[in-house]
């Protein structure tokens, strides 16, 4: 069931087997593109001040071009206060669906489709811009041709992806294919498989303890010594130094 919940009052808790929680204070929320079996709690349960308040809701997508942009998102979508949320539609969204929820009238299920539609574009807008793309890759995701090969190595970015493998995929030639998804996606395809390896084992180092060296494999280097190079020019610090850092959040 794919869902979405925002924190309006309290802190919340969401727990999924086998993923580090999510901890959500007020004006934050989470997307859970692919449906994952999950639990809400409230994050301080002893606190007698902690009384929390959230919406919830679920959605589907049904179009192709929908279901190839869900496939390319990680497994849940969150934003910060921190990160800048903006605050302003969230707060005129929650205000429209609560108000449809608490005091249904006729039409109101037709109400709360649309907002939790305009919801669900918003909130991938604002998480690109907070994940520090420019919202071309967006666009990317929805083409119908370079969807596929971000389908493709967002299920496996630690294969040894060619150009020409990708260009197959999308039905392009090579050169029409390494033009038009660095015109969409902003940056090369070797360069946007870098990226996704790296991140993926970033979450990796924070979410497990398997050994660098492992992470290492599972993400498709051959090299401790090169991947331990290229997470550092990504992320400015050492794999180990990274999971020191990040894992008292998790």
């Amino acid at each position: 069931m794919r869902a979405l919940h925002i924190a309006e009052h309290g802190d919340i808790v969401i727990r999924t087997q086998g993923k580090a929680p999510i901890e959500l204070g007020p004006g934050e929320l989470v997307l859970l593109p692919h449906g994952h079996a999950h639990t809400i709690e409230n994050a301080m349960p002893m606190h007698p001040k902690n009384e929390t308040c959230w919406l919830f809701g679920t959605f589907t997508l049904d179009d192709v071009a929908a279901q190839r942009l869900l496939s390319v998102l990680p497994d849940f979508v969150e934003l910060r206060a921190t990160q800048g949320t903006p605050v302003e539609w969230l707060d005129v969204s929650s205000r429209l669906l609560g108000a449809e929820v608490d005091d249904p009238k006729p039409g109101s299920s037709v109400m709360v489709s649309r907002i939790l539609d305009l919801l669900f574009v918003q909130i991938l807008r604002a998480w690109a811009r907070a994940d520090g793309s420019n919202g071309g890759w967006l666009t990317a995701a929805m083409d119908p041709r370079i969807g596929q090969a971000l389908e493709a190595v967002h299920n496996d970015p630690s294969r040894n992806w060619t150009i020409d493998e990708l260009a197959t995929l999308s039905t392009l030639s090579r050169s029409s294919f390494a033009e038009r998804f660095s015109r969409l996606v902003g940056q090369t395809p070797g360069a946007y498989i870098t990226e996704r390896r790296l991140d993926r084992a970033a979450d990796l180092l924070v979410q497990t303890t398997e050994p660098v060296g492992t992470i290492a494999i599972t993400v498709g280097y051959e090299s401790d010594a090169a991947f331990s190079r290229a997470f550092r020019r990504r992320f400015d610090a050492s794999p180990l130094n990274w999971r020191k850092s990040n894992s008292h959040n998790h």
